[in-house]
């Protein structure tokens, strides 16, 4: 087996972390990648990457470890699993944590890095499959400056803006998470403007154009709306990552004893169209949960 050089990795090859590391390889660095689908590290190798059939291979090779997964546990499993890597990085190796985590588990994962004086960003990205392919995420990053330092290269590859938002583990991704709480709101609320204007009669294609060109837009009517319109519901986002994001968001108001009436309708939302079947759907799939409407099908549905 051909010895692995890279010196950043990329675990998670799925729409966002894909996305990351074409925009590394672009930026001429050398990159790894691993996901547990082979078809995805066969597409990787395709556009120059190098891919790892087990985490253990390259692990001990990282400077800079993306690890781009849907939550906590999956970080967790990576880094501590029962064939977790933690113990296989290198002392001073920066695991840039990208999942839509709560603070405490932020708090809770740097500390078990730190036990193996592995430095740990908590980085949580924002901007779509879209954007992570072309470079240009929004990153909210907290961690210590020594992180920052040795990831800059890195981050500049991925991201258009990178905010440092203090020195400890956490502050990061609360942000993140209130930024998943307009995010979901917002979607929610595109699906039944859509919806309501459909059931009275209001054509979708003009009802978007006149809306996204009025006060009532919004950046996610904008971008979601479209595949509604196209009838095309392949997932960018799913809607049971809102059924995650926003839980955390409520959870973490529970514990402060905070209201959070909009989130809990949202979200209320979003269970019921992934009770209904449609969890692994784009996140616009929530406007199929409304009654009495026939929402536009995708062009090889029509007739």
């Amino acid at each position: 087996m051909t010895a692995v050089s890279s010196t950043i990795g990329v675990i998670g090859l799925g729409s966002m972390g894909l996305g990351m590391a074409r925009s590394l390889l672009r930026a001429g660095l050398p990159v790894w990648g691993y996901d547990i689908r082979e078809e995805v590290r066969d597409a990787f190798v395709t556009e120059g990457g190098q891919p790892l059939v087990s985490l253990g291979e390259g692990a001990a090779t990282a400077e800079v470890l993306f690890i781009v997964v849907v939550n906590a546990a999956q970080t967790e499993a990576v880094l501590f699993g029962s064939e977790g890597i933690a113990p296989r990085l290198r002392p001073g190796t920066v695991v840039v944590a990208c999942a839509t985590i709560s603070a405490a588990a932020a708090r809770r994962i740097a500390g078990r890095l730190a036990e193996h004086r592995v430095l740990m960003l908590d980085a949580p990205i924002s901007g779509g499959a879209v954007r992570a392919a072309a470079g240009e995420l929004t990153v909210m990053a907290s961690g210590p400056e020594e992180a920052f330092q040795r990831a800059e290269t890195a981050l500049g590859a991925v991201a258009a803006k990178v905010y440092r938002l203090g020195t400890e583990a956490g502050q990061g991704s609360q942000i993140k998470l209130v930024n998943q709480l307009l995010a979901g709101v917002h979607i929610a609320a595109a699906a039944e403007a859509m919806a309501y204007g459909i059931r009275q009669g209001c054509d979708p294609e003009a009802l978007y154009e006149v809306i996204s060109h009025s006060a009532g837009n919004s950046w996610m009517f904008e971008n979601r709306v479209p595949h509604l319109l196209a009838g095309d519901y392949r997932p960018r986002s799913a809607v049971d990552i809102f059924v995650k994001d926003l839980g955390l968001v409520l959870d973490s108001a529970q514990e402060a004893v905070f209201p959070l009436p909009l989130t809990a309708s949202a979200h209320q939302m979003f269970k019921q169209a992934s009770a209904a079947g449609h969890g692994r759907e784009d996140d616009i799939a929530v406007a199929k949960i409304f009654p009495g409407i026939r929402l536009p099908a995708a062009a090889n549905e029509e007739g």
